[in-house]
């Protein structure tokens, strides 16, 4: 018995007072410590192309050359995997406790349901408690190991799984996506108003299907009416606006699952903002 704990048991008035001599535990790490930096994507309305601008910048990142992850927190309507072609499902250790994320072709690290799903068209009928512990899960339990970057695919909305997202990752920063139609103002408005609440920074704006150019005259044509994100986004002050035209050959990469040969170059000015945030 040391001298330290001997005085101590002589000066003890009752048994709570006689404490053993604390023994430090080194800290377990956290599947997630190796993080660096995790942006959030998100809409107000679904229908917009949330997933489509998380994979472009997905693959912008590493094209960059940074090591990139994608967490699909879209519990019921999950498209990530299909979009780069993955369909093995993901793999767990031995005592099923960690899930080892998908790889894509081009080392995009990922996390989705449909991964865990035997079926990837079966429904996903869950109240909204057990889709946000889902994403906690993801979170936790992925070995995701080194990531510069990570970005989360949310549900649109401002509802349970995007308030479970701010709460439990640190997130950086986010990136709205929306369309150009006369609701837009108001869908982005709600948006930014649940970011700054949380307290997290907005780095940007994009437009998706902000017009269409004919392939033989080169004339822009505006689908969905005349776009006004540059007027929102100065109201809003937000700085960065990316505008993605209409273009079916995107649509044909995704669905044949090659998101990683689509030219990304429209997010470049978005992309220096989250490396800069």
């Amino acid at each position: 018995m040391s001298e330290e704990y001997r005085n101590e048991t002589n000066n003890a008035k009752s048994i709570s007072d006689l404490k053993p001599p604390v023994k430090e535990e080194p800290k377990k790490a956290n599947n997630y410590d190796g993080v660096k930096k995790v942006i959030a994507v998100v809409s107000g309305k679904g229908g917009v192309g949330k997933s489509l601008v998380t994979s472009m910048l997905s693959v912008k990142s590493r094209q960059a050359g940074l090591s990139t992850a994608i967490l699909d927190a879209d519990i019921t309507g999950p498209s990530i995997p299909r979009s780069f072609g993955v369909k093995d499902r993901a793999m767990t250790d031995e005592a099923g406790t960690v899930i080892y994320p998908a790889i894509t072709s081009t080392g995009i690290k990922m996390m989705s349901l449909n991964l865990l799903m035997d079926n990837e068209t079966d429904p996903v009928i869950w109240r909204g408690p057990v889709i946000a512990n889902a994403v906690k899960q993801f979170w936790e339990e992925v070995l995701w190991e080194d990531v510069d970057l990570m970005f989360v695919d949310c549900p649109p909305g401002t509802g349970d799984v995007p308030l479970t997202i701010f709460q439990t990752l640190p997130v950086a920063g986010i990136v709205v996506v929306t369309s150009p139609q006369d609701l837009v103002s108001m869908i982005v408005e709600k948006a930014v108003k649940m970011a700054k609440m949380m307290k997290v920074p907005v780095l940007g704006i994009v437009e998706n299907m902000s017009y269409f150019e004919c392939p033989d005259c080169g004339k822009k044509h505006y689908i969905y009416g005349e776009s006004h994100i540059d007027e929102i986004a100065k109201d809003l002050d937000i700085k960065t606006v990316a505008k993605l035209p209409i273009k079916p050959e995107v649509a044909a990469m995704v669905d044949s699952g090659r998101a990683e040969d689509i030219d990304v170059s429209a997010l470049n000015d978005i992309f220096e903002a989250i490396k800069e945030a």
